[in-house]
């Protein structure tokens, strides 16, 4: 016969659920989908200076005028772009007075929505030959970024569920229903997009690379062919998920 202290030991070493609460199996399950990239947003600018402000700002006007005619002729449409950042600073020698400018400084950017990502580089040759002297940046994206989020999570949920019934079988149970589940999902571009007046020629990698590849041309995309590969673009979802065990 046991006795009472024992049976009590015993009963103490027993898991405690909450009442009512049942067993469940816990998992978590990503997936990946790439997909090649239909449009891109570029961000360009151009930046004058004179000592004089009036004269910074025509040099400033007539170089967006230029950059958008070029748009125009290559026909991108209106509605595809826009100026989205205008600014004008004055610069102080304060060796030599503190409210007297030496220089003025006058800046202005275009946002570009292009639908076809095979001509980005004959695009940015012929925007820095007519009058934009920066590029803020470039990025990769999808049209279809709904659909494709809906992809990576109906995968990342087949991996959970295939988790689940993997890990079920390993300890002789039957998995139940879902009794939780979190949903997350990013991803659908790539490169960097901002309206930024920093390094000239922007700082991203795909930025710099570009005007590296339309300097070694000399600025002929004819000579050196496009030589820009906008690779994919991955879309991912992750999911975690909870299975009651029957």
């Amino acid at each position: 016969m046991k006795s009472p202290l024992l049976f009590t030991l015993a009963l103490a070493a027993l898991p405690l659920l909450p009442a009512g609460a049942r067993a469940q199996i816990n998992v978590s399950g990503s997936a990946e989908v790439k997909v090649a990239p239909d449009e891109i947003r570029l961000n360009v600018g151009v930046e004058t200076r004179d000592e004089k402000l009036d004269v910074a700002r025509r040099q400033n006007d007539e170089r967006i005028a230029a950059a958008l005619a070029f748009l125009k002729d290559n026909r991108v449409p209106d509605k595809d772009m826009q100026t989205d950042f205008i600014n004008v600073e004055p610069e102080y020698d304060y060796n030599r007075s503190h409210v007297q400018p030496v220089t003025y400084i006058v800046r202005k950017s275009i946002e570009i929505r292009l639908t076809g990502v095979t001509n980005l580089e004959s695009t940015l040759t012929g925007l820095l030959t007519n009058g934009v002297n920066y590029v803020h940046g470039i990025e990769f994206r999808t049209t279809h970024l709904r659909q494709y989020r809906d992809q990576a999570r109906d995968l990342a949920i087949k991996a959970a569920r295939e988790k689940a019934e993997a890990m079920a079988g390993a300890l002789d149970v039957k998995r139940g229903k879902v009794t939780n589940i979190t949903v997350s999902d990013w991803g659908g571009g790539w490169g960097g997009y901002w309206s930024n007046w920093g390094p000239r020629w922007g700082y991203n990698s795909q930025a710099q690379n570009v005007v590296q590849n339309l300097a070694s041309s000399g600025g002929n995309a004819d000579i050196a062919g496009e030589t820009f590969s906008v690779g994919q673009i991955a879309v991912s979802a992750s999911v975690n998920v909870s299975f009651a065990i029957e």
